[in-house]
Protein backbone atom coordinates (compact mmCIF):
# COMPACT_ATOMS: atom_id res chain seq x y z
CA UNK A 1 0.00 0.00 0.00
CA UNK A 2 1.57 3.26 -0.98
CA UNK A 3 1.52 6.27 2.17
CA UNK A 4 -2.02 7.53 2.76
CA UNK A 5 -0.79 10.36 5.21
CA UNK A 6 0.73 13.29 3.55
CA UNK A 7 3.58 15.48 4.83
CA UNK A 8 3.82 18.71 4.60
CA UNK A 9 7.71 20.22 4.54
CA UNK A 10 8.82 23.94 5.35
CA UNK A 11 10.95 25.63 3.00
CA UNK A 12 13.85 27.98 4.23
CA UNK A 13 17.55 28.76 3.84
CA UNK A 14 18.51 24.88 4.38
CA UNK A 15 15.95 23.53 1.74
CA UNK A 16 15.52 26.43 -0.97
CA UNK A 17 17.88 25.73 -3.39
CA UNK A 18 16.52 23.82 -6.82
CA UNK A 19 18.04 20.56 -6.02
CA UNK A 20 17.20 20.42 -2.70
CA UNK A 21 13.43 21.25 -4.20
CA UNK A 22 13.92 18.33 -6.06
CA UNK A 23 14.69 15.58 -3.81
CA UNK A 24 12.50 16.61 -1.71
CA UNK A 25 10.10 16.48 -3.80
CA UNK A 26 11.18 12.83 -4.64
CA UNK A 27 11.99 11.63 -1.23
CA UNK A 28 7.95 12.45 -0.78
CA UNK A 29 7.37 16.32 0.14
CA UNK A 30 3.12 16.49 -0.28
CA UNK A 31 2.66 20.25 0.38
CA UNK A 32 5.55 22.83 0.64
CA UNK A 33 5.19 25.43 3.22
CA UNK A 34 6.52 28.89 2.77
CA UNK A 35 6.35 30.78 5.75
CA UNK A 36 6.24 34.55 5.91
CA UNK A 37 7.76 35.55 9.15
CA UNK A 38 11.03 34.61 8.00
CA UNK A 39 11.23 35.73 4.29
CA UNK A 40 9.74 38.43 1.91
CA UNK A 41 7.22 38.43 -0.47
CA UNK A 42 9.60 38.39 -3.37
CA UNK A 43 11.56 35.90 -1.88
CA UNK A 44 8.65 33.50 -0.96
CA UNK A 45 7.55 33.97 -4.79
CA UNK A 46 10.38 32.80 -6.27
CA UNK A 47 10.17 29.74 -4.19
CA UNK A 48 6.56 29.30 -5.26
CA UNK A 49 7.67 29.52 -8.88
CA UNK A 50 10.49 27.12 -8.56
CA UNK A 51 8.67 24.28 -6.71
CA UNK A 52 5.94 24.25 -9.35
CA UNK A 53 8.25 24.38 -12.25
CA UNK A 54 10.27 21.00 -10.51
CA UNK A 55 6.61 19.36 -9.65
CA UNK A 56 5.60 19.81 -13.08
CA UNK A 57 8.99 18.00 -14.19
CA UNK A 58 8.84 15.31 -11.82
CA UNK A 59 4.60 14.29 -12.60
CA UNK A 60 3.92 15.18 -9.18
CA UNK A 61 1.15 17.28 -7.77
CA UNK A 62 2.75 19.86 -4.98
CA UNK A 63 0.38 21.99 -3.04
CA UNK A 64 2.05 25.30 -2.08
CA UNK A 65 0.68 26.89 1.57
CA UNK A 66 1.63 30.37 2.46
CA UNK A 67 1.85 30.60 6.53
CA UNK A 68 0.82 34.20 7.56
CA UNK A 69 2.77 35.50 10.38
CA UNK A 70 -0.34 36.68 11.80
CA UNK A 71 -0.34 38.78 15.06
CA UNK A 72 2.74 36.67 16.01
CA UNK A 73 5.54 38.49 18.32
CA UNK A 74 9.15 37.45 17.69
CA UNK A 75 12.86 37.64 18.99
CA UNK A 76 15.44 39.78 17.60
CA UNK A 77 17.74 37.72 15.52
CA UNK A 78 20.58 35.63 17.47
CA UNK A 79 22.56 35.79 14.18
CA UNK A 80 24.36 32.87 13.09
CA UNK A 81 25.20 30.58 16.62
CA UNK A 82 22.69 29.23 18.34
CA UNK A 83 22.67 31.05 22.14
CA UNK A 84 22.62 28.61 25.05
CA UNK A 85 20.39 29.74 27.93
CA UNK A 86 20.80 28.00 31.71
CA UNK A 87 18.30 27.87 34.16
CA UNK A 88 18.88 30.75 36.85
CA UNK A 89 20.48 33.07 34.72
CA UNK A 90 19.33 36.54 33.68
CA UNK A 91 18.75 38.06 31.08
CA UNK A 92 17.21 41.62 29.97
CA UNK A 93 14.28 42.40 27.60
CA UNK A 94 13.94 45.22 25.53
CA UNK A 95 12.24 46.11 22.56
CA UNK A 96 13.91 45.98 19.13
CA UNK A 97 14.82 44.04 16.07
CA UNK A 98 18.18 44.41 15.57
CA UNK A 99 20.34 41.64 17.61
CA UNK A 100 20.04 39.54 20.42
CA UNK A 101 22.58 37.68 22.55
CA UNK A 102 22.84 35.70 25.58
CA UNK A 103 22.44 39.23 27.70
CA UNK A 104 19.55 40.75 26.28
CA UNK A 105 16.81 39.60 24.22
CA UNK A 106 15.48 42.16 21.54
CA UNK A 107 11.43 41.89 21.13
CA UNK A 108 10.15 43.26 18.17
CA UNK A 109 6.60 44.33 19.36
CA UNK A 110 6.27 47.77 20.35
CA UNK A 111 3.82 46.99 23.20
CA UNK A 112 5.44 44.23 24.73
CA UNK A 113 5.56 45.75 28.17
CA UNK A 114 1.84 46.78 27.99
CA UNK A 115 0.71 43.34 27.51
CA UNK A 116 2.36 41.16 29.61
CA UNK A 117 2.55 41.43 33.06
CA UNK A 118 5.17 41.14 35.77
CA UNK A 119 5.50 38.30 37.57
CA UNK A 120 4.41 35.95 34.96
CA UNK A 121 5.84 33.43 32.41
CA UNK A 122 6.92 33.98 28.44
CA UNK A 123 7.76 31.22 26.92
CA UNK A 124 10.44 31.84 23.34
CA UNK A 125 11.16 29.32 20.52
CA UNK A 126 7.95 26.81 21.09
CA UNK A 127 9.23 26.41 25.37
CA UNK A 128 12.64 25.99 24.55
CA UNK A 129 13.06 28.63 27.01
CA UNK A 130 10.98 29.94 30.07
CA UNK A 131 11.59 33.16 31.66
CA UNK A 132 10.27 34.55 34.60
CA UNK A 133 9.46 38.25 34.01
CA UNK A 134 10.16 41.06 36.29
CA UNK A 135 9.54 45.02 36.79
CA UNK A 136 10.01 46.44 33.85
CA UNK A 137 12.94 49.12 34.46
CA UNK A 138 12.66 51.90 31.80
CA UNK A 139 12.99 50.76 28.67
CA UNK A 140 14.05 47.21 29.73
CA UNK A 141 12.67 44.54 31.84
CA UNK A 142 14.79 41.83 33.52
CA UNK A 143 13.90 38.11 33.77
CA UNK A 144 15.37 35.40 35.08
CA UNK A 145 15.55 31.74 32.93
CA UNK A 146 13.85 28.69 34.77
CA UNK A 147 13.83 26.60 31.46
CA UNK A 148 17.28 26.62 30.08
CA UNK A 149 17.64 25.91 26.62
CA UNK A 150 19.24 26.76 22.92
CA UNK A 151 17.54 29.60 21.06
CA UNK A 152 18.27 30.39 17.51
CA UNK A 153 17.05 32.75 14.23
CA UNK A 154 13.82 34.67 15.38
CA UNK A 155 12.10 32.43 17.77
CA UNK A 156 8.40 33.45 18.61
CA UNK A 157 7.39 35.28 22.27
CA UNK A 158 4.68 34.06 23.41
CA UNK A 159 1.99 36.45 25.09
CA UNK A 160 -1.30 35.29 26.04
CA UNK A 161 -3.80 35.76 23.60
CA UNK A 162 -6.20 37.35 25.43
CA UNK A 163 -3.69 39.75 26.27
CA UNK A 164 -2.25 40.41 22.95
CA UNK A 165 -3.24 43.71 21.66
CA UNK A 166 -2.98 42.46 17.98
CA UNK A 167 -5.71 40.84 15.80
CA UNK A 168 -5.61 38.78 13.07
CA UNK A 169 -5.22 38.96 10.41
CA UNK A 170 -2.49 41.68 10.34
CA UNK A 171 -2.33 44.23 7.40
CA UNK A 172 0.76 42.62 6.90
CA UNK A 173 -1.35 39.48 6.79
CA UNK A 174 -3.65 40.94 3.77
CA UNK A 175 -0.99 42.52 2.00
CA UNK A 176 0.73 38.68 1.50
CA UNK A 177 -2.71 37.87 0.61
CA UNK A 178 -3.26 40.05 -1.85
CA UNK A 179 0.16 39.23 -3.15
CA UNK A 180 -0.12 35.89 -3.50
CA UNK A 181 -3.69 35.76 -4.74
CA UNK A 182 -1.77 36.88 -8.32
CA UNK A 183 -0.03 33.46 -8.34
CA UNK A 184 -3.27 31.62 -7.49
CA UNK A 185 -1.81 30.08 -4.42
CA UNK A 186 -3.63 26.82 -3.12
CA UNK A 187 -3.71 27.16 0.42
CA UNK A 188 -3.42 30.74 2.88
CA UNK A 189 -2.70 29.08 6.61
CA UNK A 190 -3.68 32.79 9.10
CA UNK A 191 -2.14 32.61 12.06
CA UNK A 192 -3.09 33.31 15.79
CA UNK A 193 -6.49 33.47 14.49
CA UNK A 194 -9.25 33.82 17.67
CA UNK A 195 -12.94 33.33 15.96
CA UNK A 196 -14.54 32.40 12.87
CA UNK A 197 -14.77 35.88 12.16
CA UNK A 198 -10.74 36.64 11.63
CA UNK A 199 -11.37 34.12 8.82
CA UNK A 200 -13.93 36.30 7.34
CA UNK A 201 -11.67 38.88 7.49
CA UNK A 202 -9.01 37.35 4.72
CA UNK A 203 -11.47 38.41 2.08
CA UNK A 204 -11.10 35.57 -0.16
CA UNK A 205 -13.02 33.68 -2.63
CA UNK A 206 -13.77 30.32 -1.22
CA UNK A 207 -11.90 27.31 -2.76
CA UNK A 208 -11.39 26.60 -5.50
CA UNK A 209 -11.94 30.14 -6.50
CA UNK A 210 -9.68 31.23 -3.63
CA UNK A 211 -7.13 29.70 -2.19
CA UNK A 212 -8.24 26.64 0.75
CA UNK A 213 -7.94 28.61 4.15
CA UNK A 214 -6.39 26.08 6.66
CA UNK A 215 -7.23 27.57 10.22
CA UNK A 216 -4.48 27.58 12.48
CA UNK A 217 -6.10 26.45 16.10
CA UNK A 218 -3.44 27.90 18.71
CA UNK A 219 -5.31 30.59 21.00
CA UNK A 220 -7.55 29.53 23.60
CA UNK A 221 -9.46 31.89 22.26
CA UNK A 222 -9.77 29.66 19.03
CA UNK A 223 -10.68 26.31 21.20
CA UNK A 224 -13.92 28.23 22.50
CA UNK A 225 -15.04 28.74 18.42
CA UNK A 226 -13.61 25.62 17.29
CA UNK A 227 -16.72 24.26 15.57
CA UNK A 228 -17.52 27.65 13.75
CA UNK A 229 -13.85 28.02 12.65
CA UNK A 230 -14.05 24.16 11.42
CA UNK A 231 -16.99 25.24 9.42
CA UNK A 232 -16.26 28.27 7.73
CA UNK A 233 -12.56 26.55 7.11
CA UNK A 234 -11.02 24.48 4.22
CA UNK A 235 -8.53 22.81 6.52
CA UNK A 236 -7.46 23.10 10.16
CA UNK A 237 -3.69 23.06 11.75
CA UNK A 238 -3.00 21.78 15.59
CA UNK A 239 -0.59 24.03 16.11
CA UNK A 240 0.78 22.55 18.94
CA UNK A 241 3.58 25.01 20.20
CA UNK A 242 1.57 28.19 21.12
CA UNK A 243 -1.57 25.99 21.49
CA UNK A 244 0.35 24.46 24.34
CA UNK A 245 1.11 27.28 26.00
CA UNK A 246 -2.45 28.71 25.81
CA UNK A 247 -4.21 25.83 27.62
CA UNK A 248 -0.97 23.75 29.26
CA UNK A 249 0.86 21.03 28.01
CA UNK A 250 -0.61 18.36 30.39
CA UNK A 251 -4.60 19.17 28.24
CA UNK A 252 -2.72 19.31 24.86
CA UNK A 253 -3.56 15.77 23.68
CA UNK A 254 -6.60 15.90 24.28
CA UNK A 255 -7.63 18.93 22.82
CA UNK A 256 -5.58 17.61 19.59
CA UNK A 257 -7.80 14.39 19.73
CA UNK A 258 -10.94 16.34 19.80
CA UNK A 259 -9.77 19.18 17.14
CA UNK A 260 -9.18 15.98 14.34
CA UNK A 261 -11.97 14.25 14.86
CA UNK A 262 -14.29 17.09 14.46
CA UNK A 263 -11.96 18.26 11.19
CA UNK A 264 -12.27 14.66 9.82
CA UNK A 265 -15.89 14.31 10.44
CA UNK A 266 -16.76 17.60 8.61
CA UNK A 267 -14.48 16.41 5.91
CA UNK A 268 -11.85 18.78 6.32
CA UNK A 269 -8.25 17.75 6.71
CA UNK A 270 -6.49 17.72 9.94
CA UNK A 271 -2.93 18.98 9.89
CA UNK A 272 -0.71 17.57 13.63
CA UNK A 273 2.19 20.73 13.48
CA UNK A 274 4.89 21.64 15.47
CA UNK A 275 8.24 19.11 17.22
CA UNK A 276 7.48 16.33 15.34
CA UNK A 277 10.97 15.64 14.28
CA UNK A 278 12.44 18.35 16.30
CA UNK A 279 15.82 16.19 17.22
CA UNK A 280 16.19 15.91 13.55
CA UNK A 281 17.48 19.61 12.88
CA UNK A 282 20.55 18.98 14.00
CA UNK A 283 20.61 15.05 14.24
CA UNK A 284 20.22 11.90 11.80
CA UNK A 285 17.65 10.47 12.96
CA UNK A 286 14.12 11.24 15.41
CA UNK A 287 14.09 9.86 18.82
CA UNK A 288 11.69 7.12 19.68
CA UNK A 289 9.25 9.50 21.53
CA UNK A 290 8.75 11.43 18.47
CA UNK A 291 8.37 8.51 15.90
CA UNK A 292 5.34 7.40 18.74
CA UNK A 293 4.09 10.65 18.56
CA UNK A 294 3.83 10.78 15.02
CA UNK A 295 2.24 7.20 14.60
CA UNK A 296 -0.36 7.84 17.17
CA UNK A 297 -1.31 11.49 15.27
CA UNK A 298 -1.71 9.55 12.47
CA UNK A 299 -4.44 6.74 14.69
CA UNK A 300 -5.86 9.75 15.62
CA UNK A 301 -6.69 10.84 11.84
CA UNK A 302 -4.48 13.02 11.40
CA UNK A 303 -4.57 14.24 7.29
CA UNK A 304 -1.18 15.24 7.46
CA UNK A 305 2.04 15.96 9.80
CA UNK A 306 4.08 19.17 9.22
CA UNK A 307 7.53 19.84 9.56
CA UNK A 308 8.87 22.85 10.41
CA UNK A 309 12.63 23.55 11.48
CA UNK A 310 13.51 20.25 10.36
CA UNK A 311 13.19 20.67 6.80
CA UNK A 312 13.29 24.93 7.09
CA UNK A 313 17.15 24.86 8.54
CA UNK A 314 17.92 21.28 9.85
CA UNK A 315 21.19 19.63 8.43
CA UNK A 316 19.56 17.27 6.37
CA UNK A 317 15.86 17.94 4.89
CA UNK A 318 15.61 15.24 2.07
CA UNK A 319 16.77 12.78 4.80
CA UNK A 320 14.06 14.66 7.63
CA UNK A 321 11.60 14.15 4.59
CA UNK A 322 12.36 10.33 3.80
CA UNK A 323 12.27 9.17 7.17
CA UNK A 324 8.84 10.91 7.88
CA UNK A 325 7.37 8.83 4.85
CA UNK A 326 8.85 5.31 6.09
CA UNK A 327 7.59 6.08 8.99
CA UNK A 328 3.93 7.11 7.96
CA UNK A 329 3.56 4.67 5.65
CA UNK A 330 4.15 2.04 8.67
CA UNK A 331 1.76 3.70 10.42
CA UNK A 332 -0.78 4.06 7.64
CA UNK A 333 -0.52 0.35 7.04
CA UNK A 334 -1.27 -0.70 10.64
CA UNK A 335 -4.10 1.63 10.39
CA UNK A 336 -7.91 0.48 11.57
CA UNK A 337 -9.54 1.27 8.41
CA UNK A 338 -12.57 -0.94 9.29
CA UNK A 339 -13.12 0.42 13.13
CA UNK A 340 -12.78 4.00 11.93
CA UNK A 341 -15.09 4.04 8.99
CA UNK A 342 -17.80 2.02 10.95
CA UNK A 343 -16.91 4.60 14.20
CA UNK A 344 -17.37 7.68 11.90
CA UNK A 345 -20.73 6.21 9.78
CA UNK A 346 -22.48 6.04 13.05
CA UNK A 347 -21.59 9.54 13.95
CA UNK A 348 -23.78 12.20 13.03
CA UNK A 349 -22.55 12.97 9.84
CA UNK A 350 -25.55 14.87 7.85
CA UNK A 351 -26.08 18.68 8.22
CA UNK A 352 -29.55 18.89 7.93
CA UNK A 353 -29.56 22.95 6.76
CA UNK A 354 -27.32 21.92 3.76
CA UNK A 355 -28.87 19.56 1.34
CA UNK A 356 -25.38 19.25 -0.77
CA UNK A 357 -24.08 17.76 2.32
CA UNK A 358 -26.90 15.06 3.15
CA UNK A 359 -26.39 14.31 0.09
CA UNK A 360 -22.89 13.68 -0.09
CA UNK A 361 -22.59 12.15 3.34
CA UNK A 362 -25.54 9.43 2.57
CA UNK A 363 -23.20 8.57 -0.46
CA UNK A 364 -19.55 8.20 0.95
CA UNK A 365 -21.16 6.49 3.63
CA UNK A 366 -23.06 4.28 0.64
CA UNK A 367 -19.16 4.00 -0.96
CA UNK A 368 -17.25 2.88 1.98
CA UNK A 369 -19.65 0.23 3.10
CA UNK A 370 -19.43 -1.17 -0.85
CA UNK A 371 -15.92 -1.01 -0.67
CA UNK A 372 -15.65 -3.17 2.48
CA UNK A 373 -18.20 -5.83 1.62
CA UNK A 374 -17.07 -6.12 -2.41
CA UNK A 375 -13.40 -6.12 -1.70
CA UNK A 376 -12.95 -3.22 -4.16
CA UNK A 377 -9.20 -1.54 -4.32
CA UNK A 378 -10.01 1.75 -5.99
CA UNK A 379 -12.08 4.60 -5.45
CA UNK A 380 -12.60 7.55 -8.52
CA UNK A 381 -13.91 10.91 -7.19
CA UNK A 382 -14.80 13.08 -9.88
CA UNK A 383 -15.14 16.68 -8.45
CA UNK A 384 -15.21 19.93 -9.27
CA UNK A 385 -14.50 21.39 -5.79
CA UNK A 386 -12.83 18.65 -4.21
CA UNK A 387 -15.61 18.47 -1.72
CA UNK A 388 -16.47 14.81 -2.94
CA UNK A 389 -12.98 13.74 -2.63
CA UNK A 390 -12.67 15.35 0.81
CA UNK A 391 -15.61 13.80 2.06
CA UNK A 392 -14.93 10.21 1.21
CA UNK A 393 -11.25 10.93 2.51
CA UNK A 394 -13.30 11.18 5.91
CA UNK A 395 -14.02 7.11 6.32
CA UNK A 396 -9.50 6.41 5.58
CA UNK A 397 -11.03 3.11 3.04
CA UNK A 398 -8.30 0.52 2.59
CA UNK A 399 -8.87 1.42 -0.91
CA UNK A 400 -6.76 3.63 -3.30
CA UNK A 401 -8.76 7.27 -3.63
CA UNK A 402 -8.18 8.89 -7.20
CA UNK A 403 -9.39 12.55 -6.89
CA UNK A 404 -9.89 14.16 -10.65
CA UNK A 405 -11.26 17.38 -11.01
CA UNK A 406 -10.82 20.10 -13.95
CA UNK A 407 -9.64 22.57 -11.92
CA UNK A 408 -6.11 22.48 -11.83
CA UNK A 409 -6.13 24.43 -8.45
CA UNK A 410 -8.18 21.93 -7.14
CA UNK A 411 -6.42 19.12 -7.81
CA UNK A 412 -3.21 21.03 -5.56
CA UNK A 413 -5.32 21.79 -3.20
CA UNK A 414 -6.09 17.50 -2.89
CA UNK A 415 -2.53 16.98 -2.13
CA UNK A 416 -3.26 17.82 1.55
CA UNK A 417 -6.24 15.46 1.48
CA UNK A 418 -5.73 11.84 3.24
CA UNK A 419 -4.90 9.31 0.95
CA UNK A 420 -5.77 10.95 -2.69
CA UNK A 421 -4.05 10.48 -5.69
CA UNK A 422 -5.12 14.08 -7.23
CA UNK A 423 -4.83 14.29 -11.18
CA UNK A 424 -6.12 16.95 -13.88
CA UNK A 425 -9.22 15.55 -15.62
CA UNK A 426 -9.02 17.75 -19.36
CA UNK A 427 -12.89 16.56 -19.92
CA UNK A 428 -15.55 19.12 -18.54
CA UNK A 429 -18.53 18.17 -20.81
CA UNK A 430 -21.58 15.57 -18.68
CA UNK A 431 -21.13 13.65 -15.85
CA UNK A 432 -20.81 10.61 -18.12
CA UNK A 433 -17.83 12.09 -20.38
CA UNK A 434 -16.22 13.04 -17.18
CA UNK A 435 -16.30 9.26 -15.69
CA UNK A 436 -15.60 7.81 -18.48
CA UNK A 437 -12.84 10.29 -18.93
CA UNK A 438 -11.69 9.15 -15.27
CA UNK A 439 -11.97 5.96 -15.95
CA UNK A 440 -10.04 5.56 -18.88
CA UNK A 441 -7.01 8.13 -17.51
CA UNK A 442 -6.78 5.75 -13.74
CA UNK A 443 -5.63 2.73 -16.63
CA UNK A 444 -3.44 5.12 -17.81
CA UNK A 445 -1.97 7.37 -14.89
CA UNK A 446 -2.37 5.54 -11.90
CA UNK A 447 -1.84 1.86 -13.16
CA UNK A 448 -5.53 0.50 -12.34
CA UNK A 449 -5.86 -2.61 -14.48
CA UNK A 450 -8.46 -2.89 -17.27
CA UNK A 451 -11.50 -5.19 -16.14
CA UNK A 452 -10.79 -4.12 -12.10
CA UNK A 453 -14.44 -3.08 -10.79
CA UNK A 454 -14.01 0.31 -9.36
CA UNK A 455 -16.18 3.10 -6.99
CA UNK A 456 -17.03 6.04 -8.66
CA UNK A 457 -18.33 9.05 -6.97
CA UNK A 458 -19.47 11.91 -8.93
CA UNK A 459 -22.09 15.04 -9.40
CA UNK A 460 -24.47 15.76 -12.31
CA UNK A 461 -23.66 19.37 -12.04
CA UNK A 462 -19.94 19.66 -12.31
CA UNK A 463 -20.31 23.39 -10.40
CA UNK A 464 -22.13 21.46 -7.74
CA UNK A 465 -20.95 21.08 -4.23
CA UNK A 466 -23.60 17.35 -4.03
CA UNK A 467 -21.74 13.67 -4.64
CA UNK A 468 -25.03 12.45 -5.80
CA UNK A 469 -24.29 9.83 -7.91
CA UNK A 470 -22.38 6.26 -6.74
CA UNK A 471 -21.27 3.32 -9.68
CA UNK A 472 -19.77 0.72 -10.07
CA UNK A 473 -17.97 0.45 -13.04
CA UNK A 474 -14.93 -1.83 -15.00
CA UNK A 475 -12.06 0.02 -16.38
CA UNK A 476 -12.06 -0.37 -19.71
CA UNK A 477 -9.84 -2.09 -22.27
CA UNK A 478 -7.19 0.62 -24.24
CA UNK A 479 -9.10 1.59 -27.52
Amino acid sequence: MARRTKIIATIGPASESEPVLRDLVRAGMDVARLGMAHSSLEENAGRLAMIRRIAAEEGRSVGILVDLTGPKVRAASFGDDPVEFVEGEGVELQIGRNLSGPAVIEVDYEAFFRDVEPGSRTSIGDGRVILQLGEQDGDRMPATVIHGGVLSGRPGVHIPADRLSLSAPTPEDLRAVEFFLEYEVDMIAPSFIRSADDLDRLGTLPHPHGPLVVAKIETAAALDDLSRIIGKSGAVMVARGDLGNECGIEALPVFQKEIIRQCISLGRPAITATQMFESMIDGPEPTRAEVSDVANAIWDGSSAVMLSGETAVGIDPVNVVATMARVALHADNNFDHRGWSTELAESRLTDADDPNTSITDAMTVATARAVEELGIRTIVCVSGSGFTVRSMARFRPSARILGYSTDERTVRQLSLSWGTEPFHLPEDGTVDLRVAEALDLCRKQAGVPAGELVAVLAGTDSRSRATNELRLERVPDPA
